[in-house]
């Protein structure tokens, strides 16, 4: 069951439902989006029915709720949601370009593919500090120094930063740089990170496990939300499959899929999925013809050099043609082409 709190509803209606649930043996987790607050029950509904919830000061309606995913869900939500991130919205109106390099190899190497991203219409930046590979041996990133070029980057650019963070023990040294937390294919079931990141204060990317099936990717975005976060955007990203010719199976289905069952965000990252760098821009055309509000690809100014997946990485002649497709299938698919908002954010390291 889900309390849907009204637009104007004060902190104290919110402790007001919260308190009465509790004392009727049950548990009580608040959810806080853009514009509505709304508060996932657990226990006993017939109990909750008894409370007459809808008569309360604040409530707008009260929901059953019969999919395990609760919070994430259109049942208890049906509009598309819109995530901000640094100014920029996410969501069913607007197409939004992530781009940057996989991985933060030098303050030279970040800015260049900022500007790169930038060029091509890029609205936000992405970059690894942190870097869990298969390997040992591979690189595994700079860690806080990496997150201060991000934020250096951010400065000169303008462009949010979306940077991944691997262990809950490190979730708030990245969120005092990051604008957005992202959650990798292989930490999606980390739910101890999980649970940190929903209570970080910063909109969270959530890449789909490469193993994953959709219900359990959404059972895993429910983690965040149940710690009081909804600006979660999800990301497909590629599953693991027999195939051997990509470095993933992109499984495009899944964005409409997910877009009936879900109120959240969905993107696609086509250079994870197809891991070789002829097959970014035809899996970012299908991407965005099949409904997704954005895309994730990785740019590098010297990709025979790059440290991490260069093979996948897009140079300054690829990003034109990404600016030129996302320029002409955004208003075919209703959307418009989302912009950075030139800021200082507040409250955010630099160094």
């Amino acid at each position: 069951m889900v309390v849907v709190m009204a637009p104007g509803a004060t902190q104290e209606d919110v402790d007001a439902v919260v308190g009465l649930v509790r004392a009727a043996g049950g548990d009580a987790f608040v959810s806080r989006g853009v514009t509505r607050t709304i508060v996932g029950l657990v226990g006993d509904v017939d109990e909750f029915e008894a409370l007459n919830l809808r008569s309360r000061k604040g409530v707008l309606d009260v929901v059953r709720i019969s999919v395990p995913h609760k919070l994430v869900s259109r049942e208890h939500h049906p509009a598309r949601s819109v995530v901000r991130v640094g100014g920029v919205p996410i969501g069913p109106d607007t197409l939004s370009v992530i781009a940057g390099p996989c991985a933060v190899e030098s303050p030279e190497q970040t800015l260049t593919a900022a500007r790169m991203a930038r060029a091509a219409g890029a609205s936000l930046l992405r970059g690894g500090a942190y870097k869990p590979r298969t390997s040992p041996y591979a690189y595994q990133g700079l860690g806080e120094a990496g997150l201060r070029i991000l934020a250096d980057v951010r400065e000169e650019t303008g462009l949010p930063v979306v940077t991944e963070v691997i262990d809950p023990g490190s979730v708030e040294l990245v969120a005092s740089y990051a604008d957005m937390l992202q959650i990798g294919t292989r930490n999606m079931q980390n739910f101890a990170l999980l649970q940190a990141v929903g209570s970080a204060g910063r909109p969270v990317l959530l890449k789909r496990g490469f193993g994953a099936t959709i219900d359990e990717w959404l059972m895993a975005a429910e983690y965040i939300a149940q710690r009081g976060n909804l600006d979660i955007v999800l990301c497909e990203r590629g599953i693991r499959t027999f195939e051997t010719r990509t470095r993933n199976t992109l499984d495009i289905s899944a964005v409409p899929v997910v877009q009936r069952l879900s109120h959240l965000p969905v993107i696609v990252d086509p250079s994870h999925s197809g891991g070789r760098r002829e097959l970014v821009l035809p899996l970012m055309r299908a991407a965005l013809a099949v409904g997704a509000d954005g895309v994730m690809i990785d740019v590098h100014p010297a990709p025979e050099a790059a440290l991490c997946d260069g093979d996948q990485a897009l140079l300054d002649a690829d990003m034109q043609e990404i600016a030129k497709t996302a320029t002409v299938l955004s208003p075919l698919m209703g959307r418009s082409l989302t912009q950075p908002v030139p800021r200082t954010p507040a409250g955010i390291a630099a160094s």
